[in-house]
């Protein structure tokens, strides 16, 4: 954890939003996100690899491979791309929060449990620092994650005519 720069902040440790940002960077899902684009196709398509195991029996038992090859194979993609939504979800609503908790000049944090919540108001150089983290860090992953959904969502539309062509 980073300790803040300002000796003032109530904000304990592990709710300040720089820390919350590094913990988040570091943790083995969302580290995946920073990866050259290479890379980062990898793992998602690794993801979807093994959602595809959950998704083929189930595409088996509706269209035999043997008789129904392209409908096996369609339903299967589909099936598997549901797994690999949802991580794809996990990881744009996690970076999300982090973005929305940097860029807000006002940090609602919690002392000792879930009813006592205070605001704690960023000084201007700690405003500014976290703005530029998301302009610079945040928002590059953020893009990377609505790019990979719009991907997504053009195989669905190909998968479709291709399904209906058949």
């Amino acid at each position: 954890m980073i300790k803040s720069s300002v000796s003032n902040c109530p904000v304990p440790v592990e709710q300040q939003p720089l820390n919350e940002y590094e913990q988040l960077k570091s943790s083995w899902l969302f580290r995946d996100c920073v990866l050259n684009w290479r890379a980062y196709i990898t793992k998602i398509g690794w993801i979807w690899g093994i959602t595809w195991l959950v998704a083929a029996p189930v595409a088996a038992a509706s269209f035999p491979p043997h008789k129904h090859t392209v409908q096996f194979i369609l339903s299967g993609a589909a099936g598997a791309s549901i797994g690999l939504i949802l991580v794809l979800l996990r990881l744009y609503l996690g970076w999300s929060y982090v973005q929305d908790r940097l860029a807000s000049p006002i940090i609602f944090y919690e002392e000792s449990g879930w009813y006592d919540g205070q605001t704690w108001t960023k000084p201007q150089e700690v405003l500014t620092r976290d703005r530029l983290i998301v302009t610079y860090q945040i928002k590059p992953i953020i893009k990377r994650l609505q790019i990979t959904f719009a991907g997504l969502a053009v195989l669905f539309v190909a998968g479709t005519i291709v399904w209906h062509l058949v």
